[in-house]
């Protein structure tokens, strides 16, 4: 398997060709706000799961605080 891989490596990397491709200065740009915009989906997906786990784990704690005193 791991020769399978290294096969695989020096075959991408060693026997490449060129692209002759332009990149515009507008490319940068849209670049940069996909990246942006994904870290910025990344954080409000995981804020809003942390929110829903901090507030399960207080009503498992609240419960067993109750169990507890009586």
């Amino acid at each position: 398997m791991k020769k399978y891989i290294i096969n695989t490596a020096v075959l991408f990397f060693f026997l490449n060709s060129n692209a002759y491709a332009y990149l515009d200065p507008g490319s940068g740009s849209i670049i940069l706000q996909a990246i942006l915009g994904f870290i910025a989906a990344s954080l409000a997906t995981i804020s809003f799961y942390w929110s829903k786990l901090k507030t399960f784990l207080n009503k498992l704690l609240k419960k067993n605080k109750k169990s507890e005193r009586n």
